[in-house]
């Protein structure tokens, strides 16, 4: 269990780890063992509900968050954690996040636990009922970062699937992948050696050896330069990143250098010239587009808009050093407070802004959901005095778990879907996660040495088991990485190409 679910082991691991100890066990087995080890978790948890409950009543309550996670048609997999304790306390797979299914979900949650003292949610309509049903006294606050990702999606949607019809219409992707192909194989057949030697020069903007390398590499490295757009962000997904936009910025950049390029190759050297005349027709199809360009013209000015507010609400930031963990204390939440009300009323002093449909539904949501927003401190009696709680103000806690829960499944299985995971794996699984937790193990094992020991005295009442990508257009050639991660590869060339026209015209 520790090897499949602490450790993402695939089942041909653990055969090879076990065969070397000679036990002998089948793909079958394994993954049977694996589902029953979760069984047997989940036994030992519930049967420590009351002693996790004296805990955290102890400690002043429990702040609970709420997220999900889904994937297509397959079931939503629900997951509550005190935020104090940091504990995982229930998990559940519901058909969909209606209130309907979260409900009683909910209830069987304040039966174990209690009422919690404040609750932390996204903006899914099934979840705001159930809690305000189940919880209709209890403090409930919106996460930032969903609240920030719902309405960046909807300021900046329109625009981005405009541009993606735009791009999807040209098939820049597919047309740039088959020119980096075509290109690749000629590259190769330089040999290993020289493919370094090449790359090495246009990262130091350097002398080529032979001079009439430098088209075809220029056209390569182009090429995968402004591919590379297409996987630019810091993680957080859309609407922080925008990958479209910096992949049609860096094609009507690349449009832009090839045009004023092209017409000064030598025409005596048209057959060495052509793979960068080709990229050059390729990128002037963004570039002669129209509706294209206006939907980042667009885009631009809606993320600058956007990325303000980011800013105010200290949530994702892509320059900064804590992300989604800084510690909202009063003296943070209220300059995030005053920094949101800034951005409210700059979308009405904005003429653009205050004329702009998309812009005057982003306020409308600030005003709807701003008492949800911002927290004071929750002042609680315990056995040892009066206490203060300041519930955090994202859950980021459980979006950090879901990552490394979608992180373990590629591990195992190279495949960035869970459609089927979700489909498949127990309910409990996430309860995994409550074993890096040194408090949560001491009330779990109440005593005992280990798990080996509690599964061992649970067994006789369980009688059986419950229910950087890699680019698309082949290996990259040796020394090729950090050129497409160059954030100025236009420039660089530039520079080469001076010297390689300036050749020309004193041969």
């Amino acid at each position: 269990g520790e090897a499949l679910f602490r450790r993402h082991q695939t089942s041909q691991e653990v055969q090879a780890g076990l065969l070397a100890r000679n036990v002998r066990l089948s793909n079958s087995e394994i993954a049977y063992l694996g589902r029953k080890f979760i069984t047997f978790l989940a036994a030992g948890h519930q049967k420590a509900t009351p002693r996790i409950r004296q805990t955290m009543t102890v400690s002043g309550g429990y702040v609970l968050h709420l997220d999900a996670t889904h994937d297509g048609d397959a079931p939503a997999l629900m997951t509550s954690m005190d935020s104090l304790s940091k504990i995982i306390l229930a998990n559940v797979k519901l058909p969909s996040e209606h209130a309907d299914h979260i409900v009683p979900f909910l209830r069987k949650m304040q039966a174990d636990y209690g009422t919690p003292r404040a609750c932390v949610h996204d903006m899914g309509t099934g979840i705001c009922k159930a809690v305000a049903e189940v919880f209709p006294t209890t403090r409930d606050l919106i996460c930032h970062f969903h609240f920030l990702r719902d309405i960046g999606k909807d300021f900046l949607n329109p625009a981005y699937d405009e541009l993606r019809k735009h791009l999807r219409s040209h098939a820049m992707t597919a047309r740039l992948r088959a020119l980096v192909r075509t290109v690749r194989s000629r590259i190769c057949g330089l040999g290993s050696a020289e493919t370094v030697r090449i790359a090495e020069a246009i990262k130091g903007a350097d002398t080529f050896q032979n001079r009439g390398d430098i088209p075809l590499a220029a056209t390569y490295s182009l090429a995968l330069w402004a591919l590379e757009g297409k996987h630019c962000g810091d993680g957080y997904g859309f609407p922080f990143d925008r990958p479209l936009l910096v992949f049609a910025e860096r094609l009507l950049e690349l449009s832009a250098f090839l045009s004023a390029l092209v017409p000064l190759l030598p025409a005596g050297e048209r057959q060495e010239s052509q793979p960068l005349v080709n990229l050059a027709r390729e990128a002037s199809r963004v570039r002669k587009d129209i509706g294209l360009r206006q939907a980042v013209e667009e885009l631009r000015w809606r993320s600058q808009s956007f990325d303000l507010l980011r800013k105010a609400m200290h949530i994702a930031l892509p320059d900064g050093s804590q992300g989604l963990n800084d510690d909202g204390t009063p003296e943070v939440m209220a300059g995030i407070r005053q920094g949101v009300a800034w951005f409210r009323e700059q979308l009405e002093q904005n003429p653009k802004t205050a004329a702009d449909r998309l812009s005057k539904k982003m306020a409308e949501q600030i005003d709807k959901y701003g008492d949800k927003l911002f927290a004071d401190p929750i002042e609680v009696m315990t056995p040892q005095g009066k206490a203060t709680i300041y519930p955090q103000r994202t859950n980021n806690i459980l979006e950090q778990f879901f990552r490394g829960v979608r992180r373990g499944h590629r591990r195992k299985t190279g495949n960035n879907t869970m459609h089927r995971v979700l489909q498949t794996m127990l309910a409990d699984t996430p309860l995994v996660k409550n074993l890096d937790n040194p408090a949560y193990m001491e009330i779990l094992l109440d005593g005992k040495q280990n798990l080996v020991e509690l599964f061992a005295d649970l067994g006789p009442s369980i009688s059986s088991v419950a229910e950087k990508p890699q680019t698309e257009t082949g290996t990259l050639l040796p020394g090729f990485r950090k050129l497409i991660d160059h954030p100025a590869l236009p420039e660089q060339m530039a520079h080469i190409f001076s010297r390689y026209l300036g050749g020309c015209k004193s041969n």
